[in-house]
Order: structure tokens, then C-alpha cells, then sequence
């Protein structure tokens, strides 16, 4: 009996000690390096700049390296693969040719990450799967005013040190469609708090798995003072490290829609903006 004793807790407590010493999870690899990219075809935002010095900031304090371009020869597979993550900083109209459509989705495909701002939704109508890596196209949008935001994801790296709501100024995009269905959204915005929203039920920011990849994008990001605000640039900090893979997020999973009238009827992928959704200043 006691020798059965004894051969219990030796065996107890071998399975103790290769549970606590079994190799940790690998943590996510850090991140060392992004592009950003903001060719523009069509409107061109003047917050560009300030938005290409901010994540410059940012990557000097948080050590990654940022190489901005507007050269859409830049997206080759070989050039791509030495970037965790690529930004489409408010690029409009048709940026890229076939081939480097092409390059760019092999690159997602193989496990990149991109960040969307603000009019990376009003960019390559007519590439359907751009489309669903941005989640929805722009469709217009009202004169810029305060709005509330409220966040849907506290627990997000890129929301998890804002307040439940947070009023701020910005150009509030309207989609053509509502991607609620296919992206974990992370904010929205009360539209009864501002003039011209048109969707109800209206997300502004979000995250996803995609075509082998991550995705993350933000509608906020028109203006220029944006990009000193802190509460934004360390938003937009965390969008890139989920990007990157270089911290968790829950993605996956859509989030129950929040109840409000049906989006606006809105024109088809490819097509020009109604005469309401001119740009405005």
C-alpha cells in the first residue's frame, strides 16, 4: 500500500513539474518595420503629410522603422515581404496596376497586414477584393463637425485607453455598405450627435482577418490636427501593431448590430459618388 502511495506522488509530481515547466506560448513577433503608402488619384488630402510624421513619431518611440512612398512600383512580392505592415494613408481612386493588385494580395495572402485610414475606403472601386480587405467604400459624407464615438471594443489595443464615448472633430464617412457583418467593429458613431449621417447603425472602426492576412481601418484621419491629437495617434498605433501581428486582437468575430434604420440605398462598387457626397473643406 505504501509503496502504491509513494508511486501516486511521484507521479503527481511529474505531472506538475512538466506542466510548470513547459515552453510559453511564442509571444508575437515584434514589430520592426511598415510602408506607408499614399498615392492619391483623386482627392488629396492636406492632412497627408502630418499623418506620414506622426507614424514616423511613432515608430521612433516604439522601435519600428516607417518608409513612406507613393511610388506604386514599390509593390513587388520581394519589396512587400520586408514590411509587417502596410498603411494606405487617405490614398484615393486607382493606385495600382494588375500586377502590383497582384503583388499586394500575395502579400496579404502570405500572412501581411494592412491599415487603412480614413480615405483608404475611397480607393480601387473597381477591385473587389480590395473592397473586402477595407471592409466598405466610401460614399459621402457631411461638412466636418464634432460627433460622438462609442467604443464597441475596450478591450482592443487600439481602444482600450479611450472613454466609453469620446467626442471629437473630424469628416465623418458614410458607406455603401455596412460591414458589420464581416468585420469586428471597434467603434461607432451616434449619429444623433451630428448632422448627415445616413447609416443608423454606423461603425467607423474595425478590425479583421482577411485573405490570409489582418486588417485594420479607421474612417477618422481627415484633418491635420488629427494627427497631434493623442487620443488618435495612439489609436492609430495600436491599429498597426494588430496589423502587424504584433499584438492580440479578437478579430474574428462579427459583433450584434445596434439597433437603427437601414443604410441609405448606395451606388454600386465602380461607380461615381452621388452630387452629394462632393468633397467639402
Amino acid at each position: 500500500m505504501r509503496k502504491r502511495v509513494l508511486s501516486l506522488v511521484a507521479g503527481l509530481i511529474t505531472v506538475l513539474a512538466t506542466t510548470l515547466l513547459a515552453p510559453a506560448p511564442a509571444s508575437a513577433a515584434p514589430l520592426t518595420k511598415v510602408l506607408v503608402f499614399s498615392k492619391t488619384a483623386g482627392f488629396r488630402h492636406s492632412s497627408i503629410p502630418n499623418g506620414i510624421a506622426a507614424i514616423q513619431a511613432l515608430g521612433t518611440a516604439n522601435g519600428f522603422t516607417v518608409t513612406a512612398t507613393e511610388d506604386a512600383a514599390q509593390f513587388t512580392t520581394a519589396n512587400l515581404a520586408q514590411y509587417q505592415a502596410v498603411i494606405w494613408l487617405s490614398t484615393t481612386g486607382d493606385v495600382l496596376d494588375a500586377t502590383q493588385q497582384t503583388a499586394f494580395q500575395s502579400y496579404i495572402a502570405s500572412g501581411g497586414g494592412y491599415v487603412g485610414i480614413h480615405a483608404a475606403a475611397d480607393t480601387e472601386y473597381d477591385w473587389s477584393w480590395y473592397g473586402g480587405l477595407v471592409g466598405a467604400y466610401f460614399h459621402s459624407h457631411p461638412a466636418i463637425q464634432n460627433a460622438q464615438l462609442r467604443v464597441e471594443a475596450p478591450v482592443n489595443a487600439s481602444t482600450a485607453h479611450l472613454p466609453s464615448t469620446w467626442t471629437r472633430s473630424d469628416e465623418w464617412y458614410n458607406y455603401r455598405t455596412n460591414p458589420r457583418a464581416n468585420v469586428r467593429v471597434l467603434m461607432n458613431l451616434n449619429e444623433a450627435s451630428y448632422t448627415g449621417g445616413n447609416m443608423g447603425d454606423h461603425p467607423i472602426t474595425w478590425c479583421q482577418a482577411y485573405g490570409g492576412g489582418r486588417a485594420w481601418y479607421t474612417g477618422l484621419g481627415h484633418t491635420e490636427a488629427s494627427y497631434t491629437d493623442t487620443n488618435f495617434t495612439r489609436m492609430l498605433l495600436g491599429g498597426i501593431q494588430i496589423a502587424a501581428g504584433a499584438v492580440a486582437a479578437d478579430c474574428s468575430k462579427p459583433t450584434p448590430a445596434r439597433p437603427g434604420p437601414a443604410c441609405a440605398p448606395a451606388p454600386t462598387a465602380g461607380s461615381s459618388p452621388p452630387p452629394t457626397a462632393g468633397r467639402r473643406r
